[in-house]
């Protein structure tokens, strides 16, 4: 009897013949099945390439996105300037200006300010600068000695720090300033009035003396008092008239978000023994209105910028859109031939960051360049907010970003057989 044959033994299992397989070819065959990764430089070119295919409508979509974000920022470029040149008419009118001027002391009599008080005022931060001008008691300016001493024209003798001019933003209508060498002689400078009322002649009789005209201001908006004044010199009045030194009015200029918190401090500085005999002048009531007008500037800003990001962003949401319809057959090749949908989605989003770039960027330029344009034909000063400009962009980049993302993820769905048979 014959002896029966083996059974041939059973197949390898596959463990097994994957373990008999060498690790490095192993791994190799993985990595050659995973997608590979988009770089940088890959996404710049695949969103470039998408744009290029149909260049007139990539125009077109960057020139609405252009469009919109150049009328905000020339909206509010223009505005901006506007508002600049408003700031520096009202500047003049003294909104970050207040004074300071002795009161009554407690039984009624003219009080003094200390001699050091302007110089104790100016070391207060936000006080920008700080002047003062004294009137010089029982002394009257007459055209020459002839004139009856009955006879003031209502005028007053004052003498004045050197910085007077810049600091009350007087100006002058011929001559010259008081200077380091003619506040010690007898010079004077006339206000507006002043000089028409003492005539045009070169000297005025003061104290007994002839003192030269070196000057005439035009009127002062901020100090009308300086008008019917005739001003001199700190130590000419001190050595010519017996000036006693006591400033009877000092100008403060200050930052003008600090303006309020200065004049609390105002009284105790300038007089710390009896603060409450030193009368200091309440802010402008253009101050208000400034501030007024740069809260009703800041919503009109911010009013604008919203319509035009969202009609930026609705019109590249809408060239995505049509995009990812009329690229169908591209799409389903591309899934055919091993793309993943994280590519896909990677692409459009791509070209949507990119035309949201170029169309945003050029839209500041030509915002820019019509803002200046208006600006200088209105002399106003050019005013474009650095961050209006970056934030246009970088806003309408963001929101390109937002509505490239829904037909990203479209397009990424699409199968490819279903993207092919629609050809």
């Amino acid at each position: 009897m014959s002896r029966p044959t083996a059974l041939p033994s059973s197949p390898e299992p596959v463990d097994e013949r994957r373990r008999s397989v060498p690790p490095g070819d192993r791994e190799r065959a993985e990595n050659a099945l995973r997608p590979a990764r988009l770089r940088l430089s890959d996404l710049i070119r695949l969103g470039g390439y998408g744009l290029r295919s149909r260049p007139l409508r990539a125009v077109l979509s960057a020139l609405g996105i252009a469009i919109g974000i150049a009328a905000m920022i020339a909206v509010v470029g223009i505005s901006a300037s506007s508002h600049a040149d408003l700031d520096r008419k009202l500047a003049k009118l003294g909104t970050d200006m207040l004074t300071v001027s002795p009161g009554r002391t407690m039984f009624g009599r003219p009080a003094t300010l200390p001699d050091e008080s302007v110089a104790m005022i100016r070391r207060i931060g936000p006080v920008r600068s700080a002047t003062a001008t004294g009137v010089v008691g029982n002394v009257h300016a007459y055209r020459n000695d002839r004139i009856p001493a009955a006879q003031t024209g209502g005028l007053s003798v004052v003498a004045a720090k050197l910085d007077l001019l810049t600091t009350v933003g007087a100006e002058l209508g011929q001559g010259v300033w008081i200077n380091a060498a003619t506040e010690r002689y007898p010079a004077v400078v006339l206000g507006a009035t002043a000089a028409e009322r003492l005539g045009d002649g070169p000297t005025v009789y003061i104290g007994g003396r002839s003192w030269v005209v070196v000057g005439v201001l035009r009127k002062v908006t901020l100090a009308p008092e300086l008008d019917t004044s005739v001003i001199m010199g700190w130590p000419a009045a001190t050595t010519y008239l017996a000036f006693d030194g006591h400033p009877t009015t000092v100008y403060t200029r200050s930052t003008e978000s600090q303006v309020e918190a200065v004049r609390e401090v105002l009284a105790a500085t300038a007089d710390p023994s009896a603060p409450n005999e030193v009368d200091v002048s309440r802010p402008s009531d253009v101050l208000s209105l400034r501030r007024a007008t740069n809260a009703t500037f800041t919503s009109l800003l911010l009013g604008l910028g919203s319509v035009a990001l969202l009609v930026g962003g609705i019109g590249v949401a809408n060239t995505m859109v049509i995009s990812v319809l009329e690229r169908r057959s591209e799409i389903g090749l591309r899934r055919a031939l091993g793309a993943t949908k994280g590519q896909v989605r990677t692409q459009f989003v791509a070209e949507s960051l990119l035309l949201s770039l170029i169309g945003g960027a050029a839209g500041a330029l030509l915002g820019f360049l019509v803002t200046g344009t208006y600006a200088t034909t209105q002399q106003w000063p050019t005013v474009v907010p650095l961050w209006v400009l970056a934030g246009g962009v970088g806003a309408t980049v963001l929101i390109g970003a937002v509505a490239g993302l829904y037909p990203a993820i479209r397009a990424s769905r699409l199968a490819p057989t279903e993207a092919l048979a629609a050809t």
